[in-house]
């Protein structure tokens, strides 16, 4: 079981893509769309590969082995 991480969404929500940028799995956007092809991602423990998902608080995300936990800025 891994450690969840914890990453706070500055507005209404992320898009997966950004998501991805922000955490350096990615160094651009336009990268987004090969690396969901090559990498399964779950949102809420189902397969997602469509780079402009929003994510929103309470979302759970699992990429390349770990766990990401959405919360709203309070």
């Amino acid at each position: 079981m891994s450690i969840i991480k914890y990453f706070t969404i500055t507005g209404e929500y992320i898009t997966l893509g950004q998501f991805l940028k922000e955490e350096s799995f990615i160094s651009s956007g336009g990268q987004a769309k090969f690396y969901l092809q090559d990498n399964p991602v779950t949102l809420n423990g189902e397969l997602e590969q469509r780079r402009g998902k929003k994510i929103f608080a309470n979302d759970r995300l699992l990429v390349n082995g770990q766990e990401y936990e959405f919360r709203q800025e309070d």
